[in-house]
């Protein structure tokens, strides 16, 4: 079908606020779900909701109605995806955090006056800690705390009352308590130590040293696995260093590692693998990805196959 110059006239105005603004929504999307296929599926959406019922006063700016039907989208995929359940653990979909890769999530400086910086807010742990919130909460805390936005301005995208804003980011803020306790923050010397970490592990799956690999995890270690239904992966945690350690190092035994490249992925350093057999049920490439505490062992394995949630990972 061709368009006619009238309605390409008429669709200027949406392709100029679709480039002003697509970085922003997608950040926001991101944080709202945590994945960033839904992220890109909720932006386009966002814009065709424009193109097909668009703002009544479009000579005021777009981006306040733009956040309010992205924002309600983003909470309408997260109600879905909660009543539909998962397969196994869920965990966040990694991005490059590398500029200038890391620009377009950013969308306009590094930090904000909100709470948590840009940076901080797209960590593994910080995604992680969003899951208890219900979704109107965590659109709250997102837009007052990462984007800054005012308890009107938010109160507005959300069409809630100012007093509903108040009441659900305290109780928000409260169910972020644990997360607040310890925050890691993804530093040079925290990124240097995960660094560190990573390499080692990668020379203990290297040489299948079993042993090795438990010095260094910590006696609570825990390592999950997200294969979304999709692929064969531990539908439930595995605890304790020395299961851990003999997962992985059979995993990385039997399935041959042809490729893994550290990459800074959601602020922190981690390992995108590519393996060099084609079984049915298994993923040919996934994101390793851990946390180490002060002691520079690692307390947490996390590793990512779903294809959806690579989307983001360019090969």
């Amino acid at each position: 079908m061709t368009t006619t110059a009238p309605e390409t006239a008429a669709r200027a105005p949406h392709a100029a606020a679709f480039r002003e603004h697509e970085r922003f929504l997608w950040g926001l999307c991101y944080r709202m779900t945590g994945c960033a296929a839904d992220a890109d599926d909720l932006v386009q959406e966002t814009f065709v909701r424009a193109l097909e019922r668009p703002p009544p006063r479009r000579d005021l700016p777009w981006r306040p109605w733009l956040t309010r039907v992205a924002v309600n989208l983003a909470r309408d995929t997260l109600r879905r995806r909660r009543r539909r359940g998962y397969v196994g653990p869920w965990l966040p979909s990694p991005i490059d955090t590398d500029p200038p890769a890391y620009e377009p999530v950013l969308a306009g400086g590094t930090t904000t006056e909100g709470r948590y910086d840009l940076m901080e807010s797209v960590t593994f742990a910080f995604l992680l800690a969003l899951e208890a919130l219900t979704p109107l909460q965590r659109a709250i805390l997102v837009l007052r705390d990462v984007f800054d936005y005012s308890v009107d301005e938010t109160a507005a995208a959300l069409a809630v009352s100012p007093a509903n804003v108040k009441t659900s980011h305290h109780r928000a803020r409260r169910a972020m308590e644990h997360y607040d306790r310890d925050r890691p923050r993804p530093t040079a010397a925290l990124q240097e130590a995960t660094r560190r970490a990573l390499e080692r592990l990668v020379g203990c799956l290297a040489s299948g040293d079993a042993a090795a690999m438990e010095q260094l995890l910590t006696a609570d270690v825990r390592a999950t696995s997200d294969g979304g239904g999709e692929f064969h992966a531990a539908r439930v945690p595995v605890l304790g260093p020395k299961k851990v350690a003999r997962f992985y190092t059979s995993i990385a035994a039997r399935r041959g590692i042809v490729r893994s490249d550290m990459r800074l992925l959601n602020g922190l350093p981690a390992l995108v693998v590519e393996f060099g057999d084609d079984r049915p049920g298994e993923a040919s490439r996934i994101v390793a990805r851990l946390d180490v505490g002060p002691d520079g062992r690692i307390h947490r394995l996390d590793t990512i196959l779903a294809s959806r949630k690579l989307s983001a990972i360019a090969r």
